[in-house]
């Protein structure tokens, strides 16, 4: 299966969780002991209960309807295409209609027989570890404490991908896979995991690398989602995340990688396409911190984060910049 960058469906039901753990602080000398849901609208801190919510369920749904409209569009109303390599060299494609009954489709793991030797694994579970992340902090934005806002983020991730997994059941090329939701599972208790501990925020980081591979070149692929051969995926330690490192000169701009990612296996002209190897390769080395650096240097007199300095913050924190980590490569 291609990579997903979250499809929310059927998330208006959740409303259970936007009245979950509503407990707020009363350490300020001015509070009064008692707080009701009537006091929140005199502190301008505190947004209103019914605006919070709003909030919460407007960004949902706008968030649904968009992507939903995307994957219809792009993934199940889409024919299939497969590029067929012809004994002259030329590559065709056929096209076939991507409607089905409902089906289970057993794809494996990272084995090497498996569709796209394991790299659409990883992309489910970086996408369910981004939108958990992501959508945590725009409930915080929204009004909602960190805990809360961890608690929604994961029930709407993990909503997200079943309803993926369901949709992708009734279409042709994908099917549902039940190794795919295992992996969903995992990014969302990752990402909830990593909201809830900013001390291990801190010390780690899941980035998506991509840089366009030579089959999406010659297949003339232009969708970085889609094409496997270009990503890569890194589980990152920074050195700056411990108080041991954090002031060396050096090494506290370091970071230390573990990575995987499949090539050969899609984009690709067919199973008869000899000239394109398939790998699955292992990746280790150092990378560099450029939200270090970055702090560092240009944003070094800055007191208050600017919204420059918070975009490249969140951009850096998930992707891993071309150029920016020297790997060693170990097939498997």
């Amino acid at each position: 299966m291609r990579l997903q960058f979250v499809l929310p469906l059927f998330l208006f039901g959740l409303s259970a969780p936007l009245h979950a753990d509503l407990s707020l602080s009363t350490q300020s000398t001015s509070m009064t002991p008692a707080l009701t849901r009537g006091d929140l609208t005199s502190d301008p801190q505190l947004p209103d209960v019914a605006k919070r919510d709003s909030r919460t369920r407007w960004l949902i749904g706008g968030y649904a309807g968009v992507i939903a409209t995307y994957g219809f569009l792009s993934w199940w109303n889409k024919d299939v295409e497969r590029h067929v390599l012809q004994p002259d060299g030329t590559v065709t494609t056929e096209t076939f209609s991507n409607r089905s009954s409902f089906r289970v489709n057993n794809e494996g793991w990272f084995g090497e027989d498996s569709p796209n030797g394991g790299a659409d694994k990883l992309g489910h579970f970086y996408s369910s570890y981004l939108g958990t992340r992501l959508m945590a902090q725009t409930f915080q934005w929204a009004g909602h404490d960190a805990q809360t806002a961890a608690k929604i983020a994961g029930w709407t991730a993990g909503s997200v991908m079943l309803g993926v997994e369901i949709m992708d059941g009734f279409s042709l090329e994908y099917g549902f896979s039940k190794e795919d939701l295992v992996m969903n599972l995992g990014g969302v208790a990752l990402g909830a995991w990593f909201e809830l501990r900013p001390d291990l925020d801190e010390k780690f980081d899941v980035r998506f690398h991509y840089w366009r591979s030579d089959d999406a070149k010659l297949l003339g692929d232009g969708d970085p989602i889609s094409d496997y051969s270009g990503q890569t995926y890194l589980f990152i330690t920074k050195a700056a995340g411990f108080n041991a490192l954090r002031d060396k000169p050096i090494l506290r701009y370091l970071e230390l990688a573990l990575g995987y990612g499949s090539r050969g296996y899609q984009p690709n002209p067919g199973q008869f396409a000899e000239q394109f190897p398939k790998e699955r390769n292992i990746y280790v080395g150092l990378s560099l911190n450029l939200n270090q650096v970055l702090n560092d240097t240009l944003f070094r007199h800055q007191t208050q984060p600017s919204t420059t300095k918070k975009v490249l913050e969140t951009t850096l924190e998930y992707l891993q910049m071309p150029g920016t980590a020297l790997l060693y490569e170990y097939h498997l």
